[in-house]
């Protein structure tokens, strides 16, 4: 697979799926817990080790229920915070 990194929507395209790839491994390690567990710790873990701009990109991409996610990690969307302190 190429990519074109002087376009800035492709680079935001490759960018936006890295997100929900690496949501959906986190989702993939929860799976195992009862939904009502593993809801909540996968927006713990994005809300802990991610980046602000990469929650507000990940939200905007795949809140409005566009794009493939992880089923788990779709339930999440609701929990993660966009911003520190929210």
């Amino acid at each position: 697979m190429s990519h074109d990194y002087h376009d800035p929507e492709a680079v935001k395209s490759a960018n936006l799926a890295r997100l929900g790839h690496m949501a959906g491994q986190i989702a993939d390690y929860f799976k195992s817990y009862p939904e009502e567990q593993a809801v909540p710790a996968i927006a713990a873990h994005i809300n802990e080790f991610w980046s602000r701009r990469m929650r507000q990109d990940f939200l905007a991409a795949f809140d409005a229920g566009s794009g493939e996610l992880h089923p788990l990690a779709r339930a999440a969307l609701a929990r993660i915070r966009p911003a520190a302190g929210q």
